[in-house]
């Protein structure tokens, strides 16, 4: 599954939360730091692919009259041209290999600004790293479909799509994720 930008502080709050609960990690300035530089590059995972999907969105665009009279699928082609494009913008595809790097990179960073301690292999908590947004990902449309059933039973309807249905999605929200563990 693809992060997306709002996903991405619960995801470091998950990180954070994970290791400081591995029992084999100290955090050495507590949880913000940790979840904050997590967050950090999470963000800048999303928006280097957002960069790409935007660089092939308007190649299709220039080529919308060739692309039409070939016949070829749209999609298709967006996921052609994205493939062709991933390596120069620094995206790996496969969500598995980028999760790892990504965590590799999150541990690295941490690491790096002495906000954790270990005395286990770097494999070990890079993989904890790695679980905490596997993890997340699997709950996110578990506890959305909570959400969305909460406020379907809510007293008074709320209309999608207006700030007032947004601010209490995102309570219920973070409600959810407080009882799984995920945030605090």
């Amino acid at each position: 599954m693809k992060i997306k930008l709002p996903h991405a502080p619960y995801i470091a709050s998950k990180i954070a939360i994970d290791l400081l609960n591995s029992g084999f990690v100290t955090l050495q300035k507590g949880l913000e730091p940790v979840a904050e530089g997590a967050k950090t590059l999470i963000v800048e995972e999303i928006n280097k692919e957002s960069a790409l999907e935007q660089k092939v969105s308007e190649m299709l665009d220039e080529n919308s009259d060739e692309i039409e009279f070939m016949q070829v699928d749209r999609r298709n082609m967006f996921w052609l041209v994205k493939k062709k494009l991933a390596k120069d913008f620094k995206v790996i595809l496969a969500y598995e290999e980028r999760y790892s790097d990504l965590s590799h990179r999150i541990l690295n960073l941490i690491a790096e600004q002495h906000l954790i301690k270990y005395q286990v292999s770097e494999n070990r908590v890079k993989n904890v790293i790695y679980n905490a947004i596997e993890e997340y990902l699997k709950t996110y449309e578990k506890t959305q479909d909570i959400v969305l059933e909460k406020l379907d039973n809510y007293k008074r309807k709320l209309i999608p799509g207006t700030q007032e249905y947004d601010l209490v999605f995102e309570r219920l929200y973070e409600e959810e994720l407080r009882k799984r563990g995920m945030i605090q």
